[in-house]
């Protein structure tokens, strides 16, 4: 027997399943096989004995003539384990052993699988019959046409026979997924000619299949019962006749839709399938003929006819009559499925394009039927009785139409476009989900585009343009603002869920509230009077709903109170606060919109809106709406807190307007801008406390933050309010703000101090006094840090370490925020900054070593260093630069990177990849003074740090170690390669002299083993580098790396392509041996292309030599990648060849 039958699980002995010396008839093993399936999927089967038997199961399947006895068990057993095994072994022979086959076999299998088919595919489970099917298409991609050349042919017979016509759709749906888009175990060549094979098939079966659905349809709408009259079947109105010029499109669109057998719904779901399939690969044509396309069409129409629906539910309403119903709902689906895959081809052939007209007229139609309103139904409950998918995918074909087409059919007088916009309007804003709703509001988003975009690259026409779709415009953005607010959507709003953050870290209302505000902002754009007005005045119903609430506040025993209990009127109060806050992020987001060259055209509006958002945030910090009680406190409190916090953002968005103001109208009016600036400071003041909720503290830190960075005028110091904020953060006695706070109200003080006041000339900028300001704020903000300077010699113990980690961290944090921000800033800012830093960073080098061994406290004080370097390291001055790095080249030791790599985890990494950053800066720096470091810089790299993780798994410390490297060649590369004009003229050579020659090559070896590692972000990274060295300093011509690294580059390169262990960077890798094949094309054809084949494992002579002939001599990018991957394709295809012939097969 092949295998022994096994006993049950429970009493089985290790010696049942195994294979006996001699072969035993096909019943007995046919039993012994089922035997063993069952026993495999058993419950009780250990994962020991799975084991065993699928290791037996795979010897045997590995057995010259195995396939034999499939053959036999697939025509005598029920059992589908069985089933499934036997077709999986004939799948691996045809896919991995198919050329080591005897013809006579391949011929017998080719004949057998076939008839077995045909005479089992109405009794086998739909799953083996489908997997059948694919192990024959399997065959024909293999022998098509040469040794099986009635493959194609038979399909054909089965699609036009009616009683195999299911069959036959099949095995055609089948055949276009595996040879269209064949997997990579084919050669290029093969893969080519099964494409060319099926394209010319293509108009046959194209045909065929028109001629399939033609007949259901037609059979069925003979014998289909007259519906009732329907409220939708009468009228049409103009907008149909306006989308369908040709009447009969018309007549034949609005005919009944025919109630189709089972069998027939069958049919046509297959042939739909097999379109869309096919449309996904073939290139638009005239074979793609009127009458496919209006019989599509006629099944579109199942998914948007609500009428059959409603006649079948109430003859008949059992489950089963349910899932009938399910299956003509699907007929739509795939019929859109269809029409989207042609239209998204972006590639239209002029004969086409008319056809792409009637595409659109007759989907337009459809979507008239679906919006159309009557006595039985609203859009939107229409809408709610459709398919999910088939609205999803009549969405995507709205989105494909204007993002793709919409530019070639918008001119065409029979294509009325406005109509078009009014049938998208009424299908938006009736989605019976919010899901279908952002992606129609995306629709919008790029029908705006596309119209801004045409505008500007139109100019002349602007106001034609505007005037055809002003009223579709206006339309859209009344609509839009209506659906943000609670007064007219509060059903809908409360829905959505605004908690739980997705993974652009914004919760569903967050999301619904910016793209509906994206919307606004772009009909902004294009007509700005009309869109602002009609926000500000829904904006201003609400604000006195606001400023109103004064008059309700009344003073309590334990404070103030809001003295408004009523049910309905806190209901109201809710919505029109929640609104309030949704049309302040809307005004918000259109600030952009007042500066810039419009700004005297637009300043009225803006001046307006500036002057209530300063008027309503004095209001709510002045009686302090956040901290009043209310009956419903746990709604109507994060209400007023997010109106105040929003009303000071939307502030804060206004503010380029203010300097923009500032610099151009203040000579005129700086009576109007200081009392904006001055109420303003007056709003934030109180919210500057430990006191306020975070929200709200932080859009007023915020806010403060933007008035002394982006307005800064010369008098804000003065200003009382501000003098209280600056008494208030250096006053050590007052408890600190919550750090992120604290940081945001430093950075707005240090930044006043230290910025120069626009349209004020050098010398009245008051820099002594503002230099002495700033030292006294950096000494008060550092007053504790200071003090730790006696950890330096005195370790701390460890109850003070953990303060002195506290007083670190929220120093430390507060200094690289100023550093930061101050970094781009003109030369005496930085001077003045530096200055009052000094004491601090001579402290911070001190308590370094102290800490060395406290990875966390490490890592905040490198990053104080790294920043420091970034933005003042001219300010440093080379002495005390030089001061640093020693310090830190002697403390980090091979041993302490060790340690920090090794033994202390993600944050030990951290510390040294902070030090790496500071030493790329270093090598970064123009001129000679830091040269000297170089040969340390490398030497710690190559002799420290590399060894520890080269070997290492894990990406930590390696991409910032390749970075400093690339850095110290980029911009070290006279260290390496000195060039002498002199030297080159009287050599009459331009090869450049090579100095430090070890340094540099042991560099590249590391850039060439960095390619085999896994790690796919490394790779990518140093790719780059390499390139961007080729481009900057001719890299690859370098006659060291020409001669002694470059064809290492390139096979290393070539063998990743191979292995398919970067698949996703395989055009970057292309590219990269063209870049370096193309130093010496000559020498890499004749010598490096043979030489790389003759080394290639797995493949003989003849095939070395075919994919040598295959690889063309061509010089240009597009042609030599392409030969490229085409060498890459075969080679592998024929590794999996010889692996599939039996050992010792002879091979001429």
């Amino acid at each position: 027997m092949i295998w022994e039958k096994s006993r049950p699980p429970s009493t089985k002995s290790p010696e049942y399943g195994r294979f006996p010396a001699n072969m035993a008839s096909e019943e007995a093993s046919l039993r012994a096989l089922e035997s063993l399936m069952t026993e495999f999927f058993h419950n009780c089967t250990t994962n020991e004995r799975k084991r065993e038997i699928e290791e037996l199961l795979n010897n045997f399947a590995q057995q010259i003539g195995a396939w034999r006895f499939c053959l036999y068990f697939l025509s005598s057993t029920r059992n589908d384990y069985v089933l499934m095994y036997s077709l999986t072994v004939f799948e691996n022979l045809i896919n991995k052993m198919w050329l080591g086959v005897p013809s006579q076999d391949k011929v017998e299998i080719r004949s057998c699988l076939p008839k077995l088919l045909l005479s089992h595919h109405k009794t086998l489970p739909y799953f083996i019959r489908n997997k059948l099917c694919k192990v024959i298409v399997d065959i024909g991609r293999q022998d098509w046409p040469m040794f099986y050349h009635d493959f194609f042919t038979n399909i054909l017979q089965l699609i036009q026979s009616s009683s195999t016509i299911p069959l036959g759709l099949i095995m055609l749906k089948t055949t276009s997924e595996e040879l269209a888009c064949p997997r990579e175990d084919l050669s290029v060549a093969r893969k080519e000619e099964l494409r060319k094979l099926l394209l010319d098939q293509v108009p046959t079966v194209l045909s065929l299949l028109t001629g399939i659905l033609e007949t259901v349809w037609d059979k069925n709408s003979v014998t289909a019962a007259t519906p009732p009259p329907s409220p939708t079947s009468g009228d049409h109105g103009d907008l149909l006749s306006n989308l369908l010029q040709t009447p009969t499109t018309a007549k034949l669109l609005n005919q009944p839709i025919p109630i189709l057998d089972v069998e027939s719904e069958h049919i046509s779901s297959l042939a739909l399938e097999c379109l869309a399939h096919l449309f996904s690969w073939i290139p638009l044509s005239t074979n793609i003929t009127p009458s496919l396309l209006t019989t599509i069409f006629h099944f579109a129409r199942f998914g948007c006819d609500t009428r059959i629906r409603k006649m079948t539910s109430s003859v008949n309403g059992s489950s089963q009559n349910c899932i009938w119903q399910q299956e003509r709902g699907r007929l739509g689906v795939l019929a859109m499925s269809c029409i989207n895959e042609l239209m998204s081809k972006n590639c239209v052939p002029m004969e086409f394009e008319e056809y792409l007209l009637r595409m659109f007229q007759q989907t337009f139609y459809l979507l008239q039927k679906i919006t159309k309103e009557s006595n039985a139904h609203t859009v939107k409950s229409r809408l709610e009785e459709l398919d999910d998918s088939y609205v999803e995918k009549f969405t995507d074909f709205l989105r494909l139409f204007v993002s793709v087409h919409l530019r070639r059919i918008e001119c065409n007088s029979q294509f009325p476009v406005v109509e078009f916009l009014a049938l998208l309007f009424k299908y938006t804003f009736h989605q019976p989900t919010h899901e279908g709703y952002f992606s129609c509001l995306d629709i919008w988003t790029l029908f705006l585009d596309y119209l801004t975009n045409k505008i500007k690259s139109r100019l002349a026409n602007k106001e034609a343009i505007l005037n055809r779709y002003e009223d579709a415009l206006v339309l859209l953005l009344t609509e839009v603002l209506n659906r943000i607010q609670f007064r007219y959507n509060q059903a809908q709003l409360e829905e959505l869920d605004d908690e739980t953050l997705d993974d652009d870290q914004q919760t569903e209302w967050q999301r619904y509230l910016r793209q509906s505000l994206e919307v606004v902002a772009k009909v902004m754009e294009l007509l700005p009077t009309h869109a602002f007005s009609t926000l500000f005045s829904v904006l201003q119903e609400n604000l006195d709903v606001y400023l109103g609430l004064q008059q309700f506040v009344i003073t309590s025993r334990t404070g103030h109170r809001l003295n408004i209990t009523a049910e309905n009127d806190c209901r109201r109060l809710h919505c029109s606060l929640r609104d309030l806050s949704s049309l302040l992020q809307a005004v918000g987001r259109l600030a952009e919109y007042f500066i810039g060259d419009v700004f005297a055209a637009r300043f009225n509006d803006a001046f307006t809106v500036v002057g209530r958002l300063v008027k309503v945030t004095l209001y709510g910090s002045q009686i302090k709406l956040f901290n009043i009680e209310t009956a419903v406190p746990s709604v109507l409190k994060p209400d007023l807190i997010d109106v105040h916090a929003q009303a000071l953002a939307t502030l804060q968005a206004y503010s380029h307007w203010l300097a923009q103001f500032y610099n151009e109208v203040h000579r005129q009016n700086p009576q109007q801008f200081i009392s904006f600036l001055s109420s303003a400071m007056e709003a934030i003041t109180p919210l500057i406390s430990n006191k306020v909720q975070e929200k709200l503290l932080l859009s007023a830190c915020h806010l403060l933050v933007s008035l002394a960075t982006t307005v800064r005028p010369v008098f804000l110091i003065s200003i009382p309010a501000v003098q209280r904020i600056f008494n208030r953060i250096t006053d050590g006695s007052a408890q600190r703000l919550p750090n992120e706070a604290q940081v945001l109200v430093c950075r707005a003080l240090s930044n006043i101090l230290l910025l120069p006041w626009p349209n004020i000339s050098e010398n009245e900028q008051q820099w002594p006094e503002r230099s002495t300001n700033h030292t006294n704020l950096i000494a008060a903000l550092t007053r504790n840090y200071r003090h730790l300077k006696s950890n330096a010699i005195h370790p701390p113990r460890k109850g003070q370490l953990e303060d002195s980690k506290v007083v670190i961290h929220q120093t430390l944090s507060v200094l690289k925020d100023i550093i930061e921000n101050i970094s781009g800033e003109a030369t005496k800012s930085r001077q003045i900054c530096y200055q009052s830093l000094q004491e601090s960073v001579q402290v911070s080098l001190a308590l370094l070593p102290a800490f060395i061994h406290q990875s966390d406290v490490t890592d905040e004080m490198l990053g104080f260093f790294l920043t420091l370097f970034q933005g003042l390291r001219v300010q440093m001055g080379v002495p005390f630069t030089e001061q640093v790095i020693q310090t830190f080249l002697n403390m980090f030791t091979r041993e302490q990177l060790a340690e920090s790599i090794l033994h202390e985890g993600s944050s030990g990494c951290r510390v040294v990849e902070k030090f790496l950053k500071i030493l790329q800066v270093v090598v970064q720096e123009p001129g000679q003074a830091f040269k000297p470091f170089l040969p340390s810089i490398i030497s710690l790299c190559m002799e420290q740090v590399y060894p520890i993780i080269a070997e290492r798994s894990s990406p930590d410390v390696k991409a910032e170690l390749f970075e400093l490297l690339f850095q110290v060649l980029h911009h070290n590369w006279r260290y390496f390669f000195k060039s002498s004009v002199l030297a080159s003229v009287q050599r009459g050579v331009t090869e450049e002299q090579m100095e430090n020659e070890t340094q540099f090559i042991a560099v590249m070896q590391a850039f060439g083993q960095s390619f085999l590692q896994p790690d796919i972000h490394l790779f990518r990274q140093n790719l780059f580098y390499l390139e961007l060295l080729n481009t900057k300093q001719k890299l690859y011509h370098k006659k060291i790396f020409r001669t002694t690294m470059l064809l290492q580059f390139v096979n290393v390169l070539l063998q990743v392509l191979i292995h398919k262990s970067h698949d996703l960077l395989q055009e970057e890798i292309g590219i990269a041996v063209y870049n370096m094949a193309s130093v010496d094309f000559d020498s890499f054809y004749s010598a490096f292309l043979p030489e790389f084949l003759s080394g290639c494992d797995g493949i003989d002579s003849n095939q070395k030599n075919v994919l040598g002939r295959n690889f063309k001599m061509d010089r240009d990018l597009p042609s030599f990648t392409q030969s490229v991957h085409r060498l890459v394709n075969d080679l592998r295809y024929y590794r999996l060849c010889n692996n599939s012939l039996p050992p010792g097969t002879v091979k001429l």
